[in-house]
């Protein structure tokens, strides 16, 4: 699992994508649903109106790792617990489930 603030490239991918939360809840298709991550175009940012939901199997390559100590460490233990009991299930990832989102949500 990354951190928040890593930089990777996706999969046929030629734009730096920056993780800024893991494992959103994403509502598509009248269902709530998860991804490993969310991000934004890098340097850019935080753009609502272009976020990406990816996951661990998208990722192409890492750029930049993101901060991490012992805290993060413990986090990552409990968000991996919390994911593997959760009711949710697993989002795939087509370009049709980010355009959606950002067309409809933003």
């Amino acid at each position: 699992m990354l951190s928040v603030g890593s930089v990777v490239y996706l999969n046929e991918g030629r734009v730096k994508i920056v993780i800024m939360t893991r494992y959103p809840l994403v509502e598509a298709e009248n269902k709530k649903i998860y991804f490993d991550y969310m991000g934004s175009k890098f340097p850019e940012g935080l753009d609502p109106k272009q976020t990406i939901y990816f996951n661990e199997e998208n990722i192409d390559s890492v750029v930049f790792e993101g901060y991490q100590d012992e805290e993060e460490k413990r986090y990552q233990v409990v968000l991996q617990d919390l994911v593997k009991n959760s009711k949710y299930e697993k989002g795939v990832v087509s370009s049709t489930i980010n355009t959606y989102y950002n067309s409809r949500y933003h």
